[in-house]
């Protein structure tokens, strides 16, 4: 609680000390977004005026939807995402160093801007992710990779993703019940 009340102080002090700093990243921020929108857009016509996906979604196959899915990551974040990144970097380490000497050592005593807390809070999602990508072997391994979405049925759809389910339980399971008969074996000869 201590360690709480102090990082609110710290960031009181350090907003009416820095505010215009503060100010200028928020805006940095903003107009970074907008620029990543604006190269989501160009990309969305520019991708449905080559051709490079199709019109109608009954058309669109995987291919069409991992390829579209990257260059949308990418391209922003390409563009503009990673000069942002850069500035921001630059900019902070200038900034940083301008600081008094007292100030540096009154941040990282209170690990400022973050504090203490755990993070495990803030981790997962990436098990949809790792679902995503063994859909897409299995779409692959089947043959429907270039096979138009409008001709899937419901049933191949749902029978896919409960093959991946299985095949998960089977690839993960198995090694995490060894290593649990591992340790209650282990812990069992430990005992008297």
């Amino acid at each position: 609680m201590k360690a709480e009340t102090e990082l609110s102080e710290i960031w009181k002090k350090f907003l009416r000390k820095h505010w215009s700093m503060l100010a200028s990243f928020v805006v940095g921020a903003i107009l970074a977004s907008i620029g990543a929108i604006l190269v989501y857009l160009w990309y969305v016509g520019y991708a449905q005026l080559m051709d490079l996906v199709p019109a109608t979604l009954g058309l669109w196959t995987m291919g069409y939807l991992v390829t579209f899915i990257l260059h949308v990551i990418l391209l922003p974040f390409l563009l503009i995402g990673v000069p942002i990144i850069l500035a921001a970097i630059a900019i902070s380490w200038l900034w940083w160093k301008k600081l008094p000497d007292e100030e540096k050592k009154e941040y990282k005593r209170a690990h400022f801007p973050f504090g203490t807390r755990s993070r495990t809070t803030n981790e997962g999602g990436g098990i949809s992710l790792l679902i995503f990508i063994a859909f897409c072997i299995k779409v692959f391994i089947d043959g429907n990779w270039n096979v138009p979405f409008a001709t899937w049925t419901f049933k191949y759809l749902a029978y896919s993703y409960l093959s991946i389910l299985i095949w998960g339980l089977i690839i993960f399971g198995i090694p995490i019940a060894l290593g649990i008969i591992w340790w209650i074996n282990h812990e069992m000869k430990k005992k008297p």
